[in-house]
């Protein structure tokens, strides 16, 4: 089995348990901006996730490190269910855990995750057209969007949203063109 799968495995019961707690307490939303800014704050700061991931390291002493991070951040609730992976021996699945809350949060909220992939930083024009694109689409409520910056694609935008891809690249243009071209010849 894969690690992918594992955590998957493992983060999967605690992102579950961790929306029926928001759903109970009407914390979903927060709980998600909450989710949102923990996977940012591990993203770029590289000595959080090693100092929580580190098996070196004292429960107690990592359950204060998320107390300070999270005193003025996040609800109380979600610092708690922190602590309680720490105490479970999962902290190390808690960027897994975090995913999983957002796509069941997505759900909950009929929203679809738009994977973008653009040549150059988008307007907020930009992103407001694609957001309709992707909801003509999907039928969904919401779009939640993810911008990846490739400079490689030339001009354009690649929008992955599930198993369906659009590749409206100049990089995709230019290879279809070669094919009909060889095609053709």
């Amino acid at each position: 089995m894969s690690s992918a799968a594992i955590t998957a495995e493992v983060a999967s019961p605690y992102a579950q348990a961790l929306m029926g707690l928001a759903k109970d307490q009407g914390l979903a939303d927060r709980f998600g901006e909450d989710a949102s800014a923990l996977t940012e704050i591990l993203s770029t700061s590289e000595d959080l996730r090693q100092f929580l991931l580190s098996p070196l390291m004292a429960n107690d002493t990592k359950k204060g490190v998320l107390t300070q991070v999270g005193a003025d951040r996040f609800h109380p609730l979600f610092v708690s269910f922190l602590k309680l992976l720490v105490d479970k021996g999962r902290v190390v699945f808690v960027e897994g855990v975090l995913s999983q809350y957002q796509t069941l949060l997505r759900e909950l909220n009929q929203t679809v995750l738009a994977e973008v992939i653009a040549a150059v930083d988008l307007t907020d024009e930009q992103q407001s057209a694609l957001r309709e694109r992707v909801l003509s689409m999907t039928g969904a409520r919401q779009v939640d969007l993810s911008i990846t910056i490739d400079p490689d694609l030339l001009g354009g935008v690649v929008i992955k949203v599930g198993s369906q891809i659009v590749d409206a690249s100049l990089r995709g243009q230019l290879r279809r063109l070669g094919i009909q071209l060889s095609a053709a010849s």
